[in-house]
């Protein structure tokens, strides 16, 4: 029993001692497993560090070449204005190729003699001509644009807006090399440069900023139709001849008399010839010999509908530049003749009917009878500002009591001069007349003359001026605002006016150049003694006063009148708003429907 019992117990320690081992192989495989798992984990996030890390390197790469390529877009290179006068002098030199190869490549492909007895002055001026249309695609490639009212001068910006236009594909098609057909076809095929023609846009540009620029617009579009009439003849001409030569020369009474003949083999005569067919035919207004072959005929049908066409466009558009070009006379001669209707109708004088007419010839004579009001009225403020200054800003400094104003307020009061003109013998103004203006004579001779209008005691020229003291209202003054003397005009004369109010508008808003103003009044009237002291230090006028009074009243009722105004608009808006708020109400509100047949039976119910 007892060696039982031993046995079993060494079994048990064996197989604790077993379990004991399995158990901690297994707690040793964990822990070589949770090693392992570790240690890949390492590795793993060294490698995303590692990954994340070329990545920022690469980005880092990547933004200096990013900043390169902005700076290269950015990059900005000599620009040409489009507005500028050299692009207008680059237009002129690549119109003249262009209008060389319009000209030249149908001649010289129909009249076989035309080249094959110039070929080496054709192939001179063909490629100035093909080196100038380089030149001129490398010239777009640096004209400027507007982008936010300023020009772009960015290269990458200039070249990307070129090529994403039509022009340039015309332009790359009107240098493509087709001379190298010469080798195959021969040097007598001037038509393959045919493509050269896709240029015209250039020679319409340049036509467009001719006529923007000259003084002269008129006669400048009169001379564009002709030049168009001319290119056409010669065009049609030219296909005249080709067609003859086609048919045969001399075969027929229609086609170009056969060149055999001495006097119709030169150039110049099939050249005249042809262009003479040309033109008859086109305007329809001579006789030319009758077509006979079908071919023929139809080329006849074709020229005089494209001749009627064009030469009822181009006469249409004459007859309006025409009647443009003497819209302006016309206009002052309706103005005569108004007046002269008048005068016979109140029956004045010969003598005075024959100063008004002359007063007008001497203002079309002259160029005096446009309106600057009218004419300068589409212009905005600060140009129109700027071309009365340009024209009376140094008149108006001749004025002594302008001399030392502010800018703005002779900026304003140029702006206010009104130009006049007087006939020989005229009163611009009368001794004891209210002086409610100033003058300042830009041309011709006045002369301050006694009451009985031939005694001359000064003789007033170019640059000088009067009446300025009247205007400004000076208190104290012996004269008033009244005039002192009479002047009269010995010739014609053209004068700048200054009205009294126009002048007083003007200094409102530069009080201090009043007060200065009126202190050089009182001290020119003081040197001429004219000013009566004791009156001037009274203190204020009453008639300034009344003057502040009536022009306060005056803006009050200014300013009545635009909050009526306003308060309409607001009445008007308000029920406009209500009537909108109404019609959406009816849109949003869900209809109602309710059931009244159960009310009829409520009601029926009590009768019954």
């Amino acid at each position: 029993m007892t060696t039982k019992i031993g046995v079993i117990e060494t079994h048990h320690a064996h197989s604790n001692i077993h379990n004991s081992a399995l158990q901690d192989r297994s707690k040793s495989t964990e822990r070589v497993q949770d090693g392992e798992t570790s240690k890949s984990d390492g590795e793993r996030e060294k490698a995303t560090v590692e990954k994340v890390n070329k990545e920022n390197q690469k980005s880092n790469a990547d933004q200096p070449e990013k900043k390169n390529e902005k700076e290269k877009e950015k990059k900005e290179v000599f620009v040409i204005d489009p507005s500028g006068n050299l692009y207008y002098n680059w237009l002129f030199c690549i119109t003249l190729p262009v209008m060389y190869n319009w000209t030249m490549i149908i001649a010289r492909a129909c009249f076989d003699e035309l080249q094959s007895n110039n070929l080496q002055m054709w192939f001179i001026f063909d490629y100035i001509s093909d080196v100038i249309y380089v030149a001129d695609m490398f010239v777009r490639t640096r004209t400027g644009y507007l982008e936010q009212g300023l020009l772009v001068k960015e290269d990458m910006k200039l070249k990307k807006r070129y090529k994403g236009t039509v022009q340039f594909k015309l332009d790359v098609l009107s240098i493509i090399p087709t001379d190298l057909l010469y080798f195959k076809l021969g040097l007598n095929y001037p038509e393959i440069r045919i493509n050269r023609l896709l240029r015209i846009s250039r020679l319409f540009e340049f036509f467009q900023q001719t006529e923007t620029r000259t003084s002269y617009p008129n006669i400048f579009r009169i001379s564009n139709l002709v030049m168009y009439i001319i290119i056409i003849i010669h065009w049609n001409a030219c296909i005249y001849f080709s067609i003859s030569k086609a048919i045969g020369f001399g075969t027929d009474t229609w086609v170009y008399p056969n060149i055999t003949h001495p006097e119709f083999g030169r150039l110049a005569r099939k050249y005249v010839y042809s262009l003479y067919w040309s033109t008859l035919t086109l305007t329809t207004i001579g006789e030319t010999p009758p077509p006979v072959r079908d071919v023929e005929y139809v080329f006849v049908v074709v020229d005089f509908l494209v001749g009627v066409l064009i030469f009822a466009t181009i006469v249409g558009n004459i007859g309006s530049m025409i009647s443009n070009m003497n819209a302006a006379r016309e206009e002052f001669q309706a103005r005569i003749d108004a007046i002269k209707q008048y005068m016979q109708f109140r029956n004045v004088s010969k003598d005075l009917e024959k100063r008004v007419i002359k007063w007008f010839d001497y203002l079309w004579t002259n160029k005096k009878a446009v309106d600057e009001r009218k004419v300068l009225k589409f212009l905005p403020d600060k140009l129109r500002a700027e071309i009365a200054i340009n024209v009376h800003l140094e008149t108006l400094k001749k004025v002594r009591i302008f001399a030392d104003c502010e800018a703005g307020l002779l900026v304003e009061l140029v702006l206010k001069l009104q130009p006049q003109v007087y006939s020989p013998g005229d009163y611009i103004c009368r001794k004891g007349d209210i002086g409610r203006e100033m003058y300042i004579i830009k041309e011709g001779k006045l002369a301050v003359v006694a009451d009985d209008g031939v005694t001359q005691f000064v003789v007033l020229s170019d640059g000088s001026y009067f009446g300025e003291i009247s205007i400004l209202n000076i208190k104290g003054s012996k004269a008033g605002n009244r005039r002192t003397a009479n002047i009269r005009s010995i010739g014609y004369s053209d004068l700048f006016c200054l009205y009294k109010d126009d002048l007083m508008e003007a200094l409102t808003e530069y009080p201090d150049a009043k007060a200065m103003l009126e202190e050089k009044g009182k001290q020119i009237l003081m040197k001429d003694g004219l000013l009566d002291l004791a009156v001037a230090s009274d203190g204020k006028d009453p008639k300034d006063m009344e003057e502040k009074v009536n022009h306060i009243e005056i803006m009050l009722d200014n300013i009545q009148t635009r909050f009526a105004r306003l308060l309409a608009e607001y009445d008007a808006a308000q029920k406009k708003l209500k009537a909108r708020l109404k019609e959406v109400e009816n849109i949003m509100k869900p209809p109602i429907h309710f059931d009244f047949s159960n009310l009829e039976e409520i009601e029926i119910a009590p009768g019954q």
